[in-house]
């Protein structure tokens, strides 16, 4: 066998041989070939064990996504009990599988409210949330080619968005790893303000009034481009990866208005805020955003098996099932596209939600997750903190009385989650010098108490390089 070149392939051990035949996502390699990955090898609840026994609390629910926990039996069972059934089948020529009718009644069921007066009507099923904003994006076509405006099909999403990495969802994603050095975005992708009245407001304005020129400048976007040629606004309720970015009250209020009057369709991507991680079922129901359509993924299954989804309001699917029955068949899906293991897995996941009232358990701990973010303020070195349900941040500044950023180079979040991380608690740094949390939605008060008693017991090393940093 060929062995790669420039790789040190000394021992066997699975360090050397991730190393040498692993690319990793979200990596730099170089960094990768000399510390090597870190192996996790269990998880236990809220808890995840290296293969060296030591155990974390996963603050960040692996990537915003297992909200039950990392060993949560009845979703194993519900897969073990599929595969035993039937592992695999599609849902192309209309053939479907009993898991799928099950998942898609639920979420139409539990769907929140839409625009325009209308609800939710049908799903349709991917594998991931980048597939789901790349559906979405081609639905939103077809539904204006549907009406004979085929060249209503700029997209706009907001700076800081995150809404995946294929090629058209990295676009919309207006964060510069995912699109440095990729050639992206494509040029059919506008971007607008986002809505962070921490980093983007001017000198004494309001909330009310930041929220208000976001809208402004979002129709000047609309009407620059020419309103015939923009289809929809890509939205987070709660923007994740960015920044944990929380919009001011009445923020979706004032862009549903500028939307409507110039026909322009509103996408909720729910992938990180959906399934109770804000205190509700939705974020679109905490942020009262009010979609056209809904895209989702991560929670739908606790991430327990690839499964995302796109929902979609009467005023959206008629012209789709219209322009499908002219052209003979609606042309899009994927092989996995209502997988029958994962949507029972995901079903099951559902189910769990309401059985256990996981949305009450997480209302009932976020006011002390609230009480614990909002002390991260403590340290003069923390210019902000934010939080919502069972999602939250805090984010650095070298003067927190100007805001005056870390040189971006220094990446102090960064060097901070390492630190957190001997403490026992896995973090992730974010763009601008930010750490999120967002621990399983299953977390106890105590568990809540204890974790953050361990990022606070690694404060003092991240205050003394903070002093160096200055």
């Amino acid at each position: 066998m060929n062995k790669p070149t420039n790789i040190n392939l000394a021992g066997n051990s699975p360090a050397s041989r991730d190393v040498a035949f692993h690319m990793h996502p979200y990596t730099n390699p170089a960094q990768l070939a000399a510390a090597g990955p870190h192996i996790i090898a269990k998880g236990d609840g809220v808890f995840v064990h290296d293969d060296s026994g030591n155990r974390f609390y996963e603050g960040m629910s692996g990537l915003w996504c297992a909200s039950l926990g990392f060993s949560e039996p009845e979703l194993v069972n519900a897969a073990i009990a599929q595969f035993n059934k039937l592992p695999f089948y599609h849902s192309f020529a209309g053939k479907t599988v009993d898991p799928a009718i099950e998942l898609a009644e639920m979420l139409i069921t539990n769907a929140p409210p839409a625009g325009g007066g209308s609800h939710m009507s049908k799903v349709f099923f991917a594998a991931s949330g980048s597939e789901a904003n790349d559906t979405a994006m081609k639905m939103v076509w077809y539904y204006n080619a549907a009406l004979g405006r085929p060249e209503k099909r700029k997209i706009i999403s907001r700076k800081k968005g995150y809404h995946g990495v294929t090629m058209a969802a990295a676009s919309m994603t207006a964060l510069a790893y995912a699109q440095d050095g990729f050639g992206l975005p494509l040029d059919f992708v506008k971007h607008t303000t986002a809505p962070d009245y921490y980093n983007g407001a001017h000198a004494g304005e309001s909330e009310e009034a930041f929220a208000s020129r976001c809208a402004a400048e979002l129709e000047d976007l609309i009407l620059a481009e020419g309103p015939d040629t923009v289809a929809a606004l890509f939205a987070e309720p709660v923007m994740g990866a960015g920044g944990v970015i929380i919009p001011p009250a009445g923020y979706f209020a004032k862009i549903r208005a500028v939307l409507e009057k110039y026909d322009v369709l509103l996408v909720a991507d729910e992938v990180i805020c959906g399934f109770g991680r804000t205190g509700n079922m939705w974020g679109s129901q905490t942020m009262d955003v009010r979609p056209d359509m809904l895209t989702c993924a991560k929670a739908l299954s606790s991430a327990y098996l690839p499964i995302s989804a796109v929902m979609m309001s009467d005023k959206v699917y008629a012209p789709l099932a219209e322009q499908a029955e002219r052209l003979g068949v609606f042309g899009h899906g994927y092989t996995y596209s209502a997988h029958p293991v994962c949507a029972a897995v995901a079903l099951r996941a559902q189910q769990l939600m309401q059985e256990r009232d996981v949305i009450g358990h997480v209302r009932s701990v976020a006011p002390s997750f609230a009480g614990h973010v909002a002390a991260m303020e403590q340290y003069d070195f923390i210019g902000n903190v934010r939080s919502i349900g069972l999602i939250g941040a805090m984010e650095f500044a070298a003067d927190k009385h100007s805001h005056k950023k870390f040189d971006a180079s220094q990446k102090i979040a960064a060097q901070a989650v390492a630190i957190i991380q001997k403490h026992g608690v896995i973090l992730r740094a974010l763009p601008g010098d930010i750490i999120g949390f967002c621990p399983p939605l299953i977390i106890s008060k105590a568990e809540l108490d204890d974790m953050f008693g361990r990022i606070h017991d690694a404060m003092s090393e991240v205050a003394e390089l903070a002093a160096k940093l200055r």
